[in-house]
């Protein structure tokens, strides 16, 4: 039989995915490896692995001369039990790449719309004032949580806004030239904030898995742009009006969580999310008169917890 040329992230995977285009599984196939898979800078500019492959023993074939072979019913009945192991075998291979290619389903998308009930039906019981006058609000828990890890916020005069701005341009542009990315950086000053915009053809790499790369770059160009400085500038990185699309998802989630707490009547934990995210969530459910938000563990897997609203349960830790 002839080779195939398979090409995937690591050597392993491309020998998973031959064995399921070769429709065996992976201890009949041989293999040679043509390229070894490297990882890049901040995961730009890797390398997939190459390998050349084909099947050790034609298992199906084998099956079918098994089965002209061997007219007695013992022998067919042999034939059926191999038949059956190479299913699951060949089945089970298939399930795993479908796992690492990402192509199992998610039971929970956080972006799936669900349409609230026009009427609640759990009675709720009255709040006194004085009780919710001593709250302190979870919006504000996470913006003073925030605050403490930053110091003064600077206000800046013209010519130290453009000695920030040529801070980040000269950062930015160093780390794209060495993973040979063509981004354009553009940078503006308003409000206390330097903000970021960066554009190109690969806006998806650069934002990576809910927006973790962009994260990190922010966080890597404000230690640029702050280092030496009395005062702190904040630093927005964006692209392609990201951070107002994950709000509006963020905000979606919000609601579709509180809508479960409701019907379920137990707390939701969300993942881990940095303090901004957090005060997106209670901030889009602050006015609920059903569910209550709190705040919960250390950073960075400080999470936002969704409950039902209890005058003996108000922890805002």
């Amino acid at each position: 039989m002839d080779f195939i040329t398979v090409t995937a992230k690591t050597v392993q995977d491309a020998i998973l995915e031959a064995s399921l285009q070769l429709e065996t599984f992976r201890d009949n196939i041989e293999y040679e490896v043509i390229e070894e898979g490297t990882s890049g800078f901040f995961g730009f500019g890797g390398k997939k692995a190459v390998i050349r492959a084909r099947k050790k023993v034609a298992v199906e074939d084998i099956l079918k001369e098994d089965i002209a072979e061997a007219p007695k019913k013992t022998e067919k009945r042999e034939y059926k039990r191999e038949k059956k192991e190479f299913k699951r075998d060949y089945k089970e291979t298939k399930r795993e790449y479908k796992e690492f290619r990402g192509e199992k389903k998610e039971e929970r998308k956080e972006t799936r719309e669900v349409r609230e009930p026009e009427v609640f039906q759990e009675e709720r019981k009255p709040v006194k004032k004085e009780e919710t006058a001593a709250e302190v609000s979870p919006v504000m828990e996470e913006t003073d949580r925030e605050e403490r890890h930053e110091r003064r916020v600077a206000v800046l005069t013209p010519q130290e806004q453009e000695e920030v701005k040529n801070r980040a341009e000269k950062f930015l542009k160093d780390v794209f030239a060495s993973i040979d990315m063509e981004v354009g950086v553009e940078t503006t000053y308003a409000d206390e904030v330097l903000n970021v915009e960066l554009s190109g053809d690969e806006m998806g790499v650069l934002i990576g898995k809910r927006g973790q790369t962009l994260d990190s770059l922010q966080y890597l160009t404000s230690l640029v742009v702050n280092k030496g400085r009395s005062g702190y500038t904040r630093v927005k990185v964006d692209t392609e009006n990201y951070r107002s699309r994950r709000k509006e998802t963020l905000e979606n989630l919000a609601r579709n969580v509180a809508f479960k707490v409701k019907r379920t009547r137990r707390p939701v934990f969300l993942e881990p999310m940095n303090p901004y995210e957090r005060r997106i969530i209670h901030s889009a459910l602050q006015n609920d008169p059903y569910v209550t938000t709190h705040s919960e563990g250390e950073e960075p897997y400080r999470k936002v917890v969704v409950t039902l609203k209890r005058n003996n349960n108000r922890d805002k830790s």
